[in-house]
């Protein structure tokens, strides 16, 4: 087996908000807990609505025990792939680093193997993990382009911050760490930010759908920097330095996105074949991407059995990934993707929350109202209560019911 990567090392074009879930990787690296260079174990987790210089947080702890340990943990691409890279050569594949394929070799309709630079690499399946452009599987014809309707930009900043100040502002133990989902404060777009605690820096980002940056003529830096502006998250990365910037389109939910993941000589595993879970409370991609690409080979050496790689014998991928936890999770939140369209769950209800929990905090002069009077009022030129309570059920339908 050949692996092929564009970076001078495994990881360094990747990027990712951070955050992999053990139980579902251990299936694949059983010491996964032991060996994998691991930055904190998530205690916490938290829902965060922004508003206008406020913010309502709804947070889930658990220590874990040892009975029940950790399931999720925040890594750091740049030490984590590569350690993925050594399991894949330490199990017999050569790596090579720094090659950019510049194409998918095709002879009679099937694909026979890859060219990078002068050389052709041929093989009997080519696995594509080339990320959400898809521009090899384009550029054979077996992929359309896709819309910009259909992506998101996620932005990502690495803050450095000393162990012992990132235990102190998250309130969390030596080893242990949080995991914020953020609400609002992005300009009006839809989209979301992200903020996770590593060993001695944090993982901070928005993700934007890209046609909204566009239409409103936004750059996705001075989104970040104004994200960042926001009292809950400027207090949080106080005194921090900067020392990585980058920049990556993804999916936004691809469930619902017709594509082919197999054909004669060819799978395609991980964000190229649209496998991202976004249900609000979490984005997941890094568990999908290795729980495919393990069933990807599960394919191939049944495939190898019969002694033919054409589409009918590779078949099997889909019907072996449709039976995986994470394609199944991918079905049960499919109705979340059509509420990603929805400005109002970005902006304009984190603020409406915002604004009634601070006047059912705050006792002034004049006697107060109850929650629901509170609401009609703060609800007056935003929303009307026929949209509130559609949009409610198309929440609980897509994350509860």
């Amino acid at each position: 087996m050949l692996v092929v990567e564009r970076g001078q090392q495994a990881g360094s074009k990747n990027v990712s908000g951070g955050l992999v879930y053990s139980q579902v990787i251990e299936r694949v690296y059983p010491d996964f807990r032991t060996s994998a260079p691991l930055e904190r174990a998530i205690t916490s987790h938290r829902v965060v609505m922004l508003g206008d210089g406020r913010s309502v947080a709804l947070e889930f702890a658990d220590e874990g025990t040892a009975e029940s340990p950790h399931n999720a943990y925040t890594v750091l691409r740049a030490r984590f792939d590569p350690w993925m890279a050594r399991q894949a050569e330490d199990a017999g594949a050569a790596l090579i680093t720094g090659a950019t394929v510049d194409a998918l070799l095709v002879e009679d309709g099937r694909v026979a193997g890859i060219r990078s630079g002068p050389d052709e690499f041929r093989a009997d399946v080519v696995v594509i993990a080339e990320g959400t452009r898809s521009l090899l599987l384009k550029a054979a014809g077996l992929r359309e382009d896709f819309s910009p309707h259909d992506v998101s930009l996620g932005v990502k900043e690495v803050v450095a911050l000393p162990a012992a100040v990132i235990e102190e502002r998250f309130l969390c133990s030596a080893g242990a760490g949080v995991a914020c989902t953020l609400l609002g404060h992005t300009g009006g777009i839809e989209g979301g930010g992200f903020l996770y605690t590593n060993r001695d820096s944090l993982s901070l980002g928005v993700v934007l759908k890209l046609d909204s940056v566009y239409q409103r003529g936004r750059r996705p830096h001075e989104i970040l920097d104004e994200f960042k502006s926001h009292p809950y998250v400027s207090r949080l990365i106080e005194g921090g330095e900067v020392v990585e910037y980058s920049a990556q389109t993804v999916h936004r939910g691809g469930y619902g996105l017709p594509t082919r993941l197999h054909g004669d000589g060819y799978l395609v595993v991980g964000s190229a074949a649209r496998l991202l879970l976004n249900n609000v409370a979490t984005l997941r991609g890094m568990d999908f991407a290795v729980v495919s690409a393990a069933t990807a080979v599960q394919a191939i050496l049944r495939a190898r059995e019969r002694g033919s790689f054409v589409a009918s014998s590779l078949a099997g991928y889909e019907v072996l990934l449709k039976d995986t936890p994470v394609y199944r999770d991918w079905r049960t939140f499919k109705d979340v993707y059509p509420l990603l369209d929805n400005p109002r769950i970005f902006e304009t209800y984190p603020d409406l929350v915002c604004m009634v929990l601070q006047r059912l905090f705050s006792p002034g002069p004049e006697a107060g109202k109850k929650a629901v009077g509170i609401v009609r009022e703060e609800m007056r030129g935003k929303v009307s209560t026929v949209t509130l309570a559609r949009d409610l059920y198309r929440i609980a339908r897509g994350v509860a019911l």
